[in-house]
């Protein structure tokens, strides 16, 4: 190793970087994440000079949170302050994922401040203001997610998605670091913190780029300094967290229920009442203890046993199995992540789906735009009566309906709320005079099935993978695990393949988790690649094995044109700091950028970049300005991928002279 290269690794302190990277340490690129876990005291030195706290934010569909932990006292993880206003049978630890901004385009607030400020405007003027609710399932959703992708507000007014996205991780890097100052009654600086973000495990490699620029923008890191910014994934953190679980921390859904759903004295209605008993008292402080030792359910657990984590939000539901290796409890991940759209929102959305049978297609679009706000509060309306769904429920739910729908009905419609419900033959839906709707609980419990059904299918799939095979535990976490339906769902399809436990305050597992990743990055060892990866490349063209029509003859030379050069295949496993080698030599020794296009695809041979299912999906570019011209004509640029973070990430090497080439992967803006 050279002294220039030397050189700029020590910028980055090496020391910190866990082992197979040693030596290839570059301020330019995005290290492997220090890690606590460091034989040498100097490792753990290094993570503290560098950062002071770790914050993490849950950036959720329907809710979001911060919690955060000193690196001198990991053991200690706080959850942020209370928030003012909240939904009354809502008792929440988070604020909903809503944003205002002014009819100017500007941020004006944050969560339940959002909402009641536009709840409390007239409606002549709201329909100026911009109010975003639920925007993250676009970053799922856009098949080519760009920085250019829009977000639509209420009133239908469009704005940058990376705008959005930016307000709101700078809403919450302000809250935490006025926090912070406030605790520490002095001003806390944002070079003192690691920021650690989640999203899905499912999302592809451009929504978590997106997630990283958001943050960019929003100033919690930069291109310069991208080690300070963490992407986490949910159903990761998850479990990172349940490994520390002391036995009073969580609820085993019991399989001695009667078969045909729980008894009411069963474990599901009690467990949670003194679950939440015990949450609230320790409301006050805010602080959970993590033991540093492991939690007692990992006492029961052997080298090489199995388990899975289901995080089921208000968007996504997401999976991921985990082997435990002993003795440091170390992760293994056994089968790649997947999942989909089925979260919490399907309810609304069925719910939705009802109220258009009821008063018909036409007015509900109307009344979207025309009262956006009231829109917003029947929806709330219906939340706080979503989260009283139980299986063993006999009472109706009733559902407030604003005033101005049922003015507004009249007047498009010219008859009454009554008379709509009356002549629907929806019959489990019924008008009390109290200005009601009465939903009979089968009715309620209609409305969670086809999202339910989703889960328990997907859940069916994954558990029949023969890496899935003896799971022990299934840990069910995120806002959606409250839900008894899904509780009573998953226990009695899969109660007696393995263990269904939920942690007590299940929805700030993947937040706390998140914490814990980020004083160690380093403690999930091997994960398994979503996609194949790979670059098209030249081969020589040889008879018999490559087909005709893709010969290229250059200079005398025959060449195969268009071959998939494979980096790793789908669900292949790969460990943390693992890298893939290759080499590039630019076509003109005055050339000073190499452009290489990256391709992806679900399947695992794949021949040529032509095949079908073979997607570009990204771009590595090579900057060779500023590196010394005068050598061999015929340079080699080395580059270095690695696939076992929870992002891709590159590196690159001039051979002749050994100093680092300054390199860029890019799955957004190709």
């Amino acid at each position: 190793m050279s002294e220039a290269e030397s050189g700029a690794a020590d910028a980055v302190s090496t020391s910190a970087y866990s082992s197979p990277a040693k030596s290839l340490g570059d301020p330019g690129i995005t290290p492997l994440s220090p890690s606590h876990i460091g034989k040498d005291s100097d490792a753990d030195d290094a993570v503290e000079q560098l950062f002071l706290v770790v914050v993490a934010i849950d950036f959720g569909t329907t809710s979001s949170g911060y919690a955060y932990s000193f690196t001198k006292e990991p053991e200690c993880i706080h959850v942020m302050r209370r928030w003012e206003g909240g939904d009354p049978g809502v008792s929440n630890q988070k604020t909903p994922t809503t944003i205002l901004l002014t009819p100017e385009r500007k941020f004006h607030s944050f969560g339940y401040a959002a909402r009641d400020f536009y709840h409390d405007l007239d409606p002549t003027e709201s329909k100026h203001w911009l109010y975003f609710e639920k925007f993250k399932m676009k970053l799922h959703t856009t098949g080519n997610l760009t920085m250019e992708t829009d977000l639509t507000a209420a009133n239908g007014k469009k704005v940058k998605a990376l705008e959005i996205f930016a307000y709101a991780l700078q809403f919450f890097k302000e809250q935490a670091l006025k926090e912070l100052s406030d605790q520490g009654g002095s001003d806390f600086e944002n070079t003192e913190v690691r920021w650690v973000i989640t999203v899905p495990a499912i999302w592809k490699q451009p929504a978590k780029q997106f997630m990283r620029q958001a943050a960019y923008k929003a100033g919690m890191a930069s291109p310069e300094n991208p080690e300070q910014l963490i992407i986490a994934l949910e159903p990761e953190a998850a479990s990172i967290y349940c490994r520390k679980l002391r036995l009073h921390q969580m609820i085993e859904l019991s399989s001695r229920a009667p078969v045909n759903g729980y008894s009411p004295s069963d474990t599901i209605g009690t467990g949670f009442t003194q679950a939440k008993e015990h949450v609230r008292h320790k409301r006050q402080s805010r602080t959970f203890m993590v033991e540093n030792v492991i939690g007692e359910i990992w006492s029961e657990l052997e080298e090489g046993d199995r388990y899975i984590v289901v995080d089921s939000g208000g968007g996504t539901v997401d999976m991921t199995v985990h082997q435990i290796r002993l003795p440091e409890g170390h992760l293994k991940e056994l089968y790649k992540a997947t999942g989909g759209p089925y979260g919490s929102l399907g309810v609304d959305y069925e719910f939705e789906k009802l109220l258009c049978k009821i008063f018909g297609e036409d007015f509900i679009e109307q009344f979207k735009i025309k009262r956006p706000a009231a829109w917003v509060d029947l929806m709330i309306a219906f939340e706080s009566r979503k989260r009283a769904a139980a299986p063993d429920r006999t009472n109706p739910l009733n559902i407030t309906l604003p005033f101005s729908f049922i003015d507004y009905y009249k007047k498009f419609r010219g008859h009454s709320v009554e008379h709509a419900l009356r002549k629907s033959n929806v019959d489990f839906v019924k008008w009390s005079s109290q200005g009601m709707l009465r939903m009979s609980p089968d009715a309620m419990n209609a409305l969670f099935k086809p999202t339910i059904d989703q889960i328990v299918q997907h859940l069916s799939e994954v558990f029949d993978k023969p890496e899935v095979t003896n799971v022990k535990f299934l840990f069910l976490v995120g806002g959606f695990a409250e839900s008894p339906l899904l509780q009573q769902a998953v226990q009695s399809a899969f109660g007696s393949r393995c263990r269904v436990i939920i942690p007590q305050d299940v929805g700030l597992t993947i937040l706390k988790g998140a914490v814990l990743f980020g004083l160690d990055p380093a403690v999930i060892k091997v994960r398994r690649s979503p996609l194949t990866y790979g670059v098209g490349v030249l081969n020589r063209f040889v008879e018999g094995k490559h087909p005709p029509e893709k010969l290229l003859v250059k200079d005398g030379t025959r060449w195969c044109t268009d071959v998939f050069d494979k980096f790793i295949s789908a669900d292949q496993s790969v460990a943390l700091g693992e890298t893939v080698t290759r080499s590039y030599t630019p076509a003109k020794p005055s050339q000073l950028v190499i452009v290489i296009n990256i391709y992806s695809s679900e399947q695992d041979n794949v021949g040529f970049i032509t095949e079908a299912g073979v997607k570009k999906c990204g771009t590595l570019r090579l900057d060779l300005t500023g590196t010394d011209a005068s050598v061999p004509n015929r340079r080699e640029i080395k580059t270095l991928m690695q696939f076992g973070d929870t992002e891709i990430k590159a590196m690159a090497i001039d051979v002749a002279t050994s100093k680092s080439v300054k390199v860029g992967i890019d799955f957004l803006n190709y």
